[in-house]
């Protein structure tokens, strides 16, 4: 298992990418709609660290709650069915069952963690693990 990424909610995209790349100094990676979530993200990316940050926008969300601001940590997986099954043994709660977004290669599912914090799982074709 690797850590990918954090993902936070924001508000306005554009401002947050400003943020985190002129303030910041991250890296702008790559951005993409999901439309079937009604969402839109962007990736920025440490350069000294490698660290990504998913910066996540929910169309139509005009309030963010406080606590909401996490959205979720993502870990790569190199098979996610094994790991789903030994995480149910273990008592893990599944949010999502594994699915593929359209555009994307590989499979995602979601855990959550015992305080409710959702926990992505990435399984990626071999080609494109880091």
């Amino acid at each position: 298992m690797r850590f990918a990424h954090t993902s936070i909610t924001v508000r306005d995209l554009e401002r947050s990418l400003a943020f985190y790349t002129e303030v910041l100094g991250l890296e702008f990676e790559r951005r993409r709609p999901i439309p079937e979530n009604r969402a839109e993200i962007a990736f920025v990316r440490d350069p000294e660290s490698g660290s990504r940050i998913e910066l996540t926008y929910w169309e139509g969300k005009e309030e963010i709650d406080p606590g909401e601001q996490l959205d979720h940590l993502a870990f790569e997986v190199p098979e996610l069915d094994a790991f789903l099954t030994r995480a149910r043994a273990k008592g893990v709660r599944v949010a999502k069952e594994p699915y593929s977004l359209k555009g994307g290669s590989g499979r995602i599912a979601f855990v959550l963690d015992p305080d409710d914090v959702w926990i992505e799982l990435l399984e990626r074709p071999v080609r494109e693990s880091r």
